[in-house]
C-alpha cells in the first residue's frame, strides 16, 4: 500500500507570517521600554498595564487584517502601493533604530491612558506591524495571520506579565542587541516589499 504524503504546505505558510510578524511586534524590544515605565509601579498595576496594552494592540491589529480590503477599496489604493509606501516606512524606521537608540525614540511619559497609547500602540503594535499585516494577509490569508499574530501577541502578554522577574535575570545591554538585530531583519524585509511593489508596478506598466 503507498504511503499517504502529508500537506505540509499550511506549515510553511504558517512560518512564512509569523516570522516577519515576529520582527516587525519585535516584543522583547518592548520589554525595557516597558519595564523603565513601570519601573515605580507595584506588580500588580503593571500587570493590568500590560493586559490593557496587548488587548489594545490586538484589538488595532485584527481590525487591520479584518477590514483591510475594505480600506484599501474606499481609500482607492493597491497592495502594491500599500508594500511601496509601508516599506519606506519600515525601512526609515529600522534605519532610525540601528544608527539612533530605540528605547530613546520610543519612551515618553506614562499617563493614565498608557496602556492605549503609547503601549497598545505604537509599542506593541504600530505601523511596522500594521503595514505587514495587510500584506501578509493578502499573499498567505487573514487566517494565517490571524493566527500567527494571536501567537505573538499571547507570548508578549505573558513576558510582560513577568516583566520584574525577567528584569533579574535578563540584562538591558541583552535586550538592546535584540531590538538592534530585529531592526536588521525589519529593514531587510522592508527593502524585499519596496522591491516586490515596485516590480508590480513594472509588470503592470503597458509597453510601448
Amino acid at each position: 500500500m503507498p504511503l499517504e504524503v502529508v500537506d505540509v504546505s499550511w506549515l510553511s505558510n504558517l512560518a512564512g507570517v509569523f516570522v516577519p510578524l515576529l520582527v516587525a511586534t519585535s516584543p522583547l524590544a518592548v520589554l525595557p521600554i516597558f519595564l523603565g515605565m513601570t519601573e515605580d509601579m507595584a506588580v500588580d498595576d503593571s500587570r493590568h498595564l500590560a493586559r490593557g496594552a496587548v488587548l489594545t494592540g490586538f484589538v488595532i491589529a485584527m481590525t487591520i487584517v479584518v477590514l483591510g480590503d475594505v480600506l484599501f477599496s474606499f481609500l482607492g489604493i493597491t497592495v502594491d502601493d500599500l508594500r511601496v509606501a509601508g516599506g519606506l516606512i519600515l525601512l526609515l524606521i529600522s534605519v532610525y533604530d540601528l544608527v539612533f537608540s530605540q528605547e530613546k525614540r520610543r519612551k515618553v511619559d506614562l499617563g493614565s491612558d498608557a496602556g492605549v497609547v503609547p503601549l497598545g500602540t505604537p509599542l506593541i503594535v504600530g505601523p511596522a506591524t500594521m503595514t505587514t499585516c495587510v500584506v501578509l494577509a493578502d499573499v498567505y490569508g487573514k487566517l494565517y495571520v490571524a493566527a500567527s499574530l494571536t501567537a505573538i501577541l499571547l507570548a508578549t502578554a505573558l513576558m510582560l506579565h513577568h516583566a520584574h522577574r525577567i528584569k533579574r535575570v535578563l540584562r538591558p545591554a541583552v535586550t538592546r542587541a535584540f531590538g538592534k538585530v530585529m531592526s536588521l531583519f525589519l529593514a531587510a524585509i522592508a527593502v524585499a516589499m519596496l522591491r516586490a511593489g515596485i516590480a508590480s508596478f513594472i509588470d503592470a506598466a503597458p509597453l510601448g
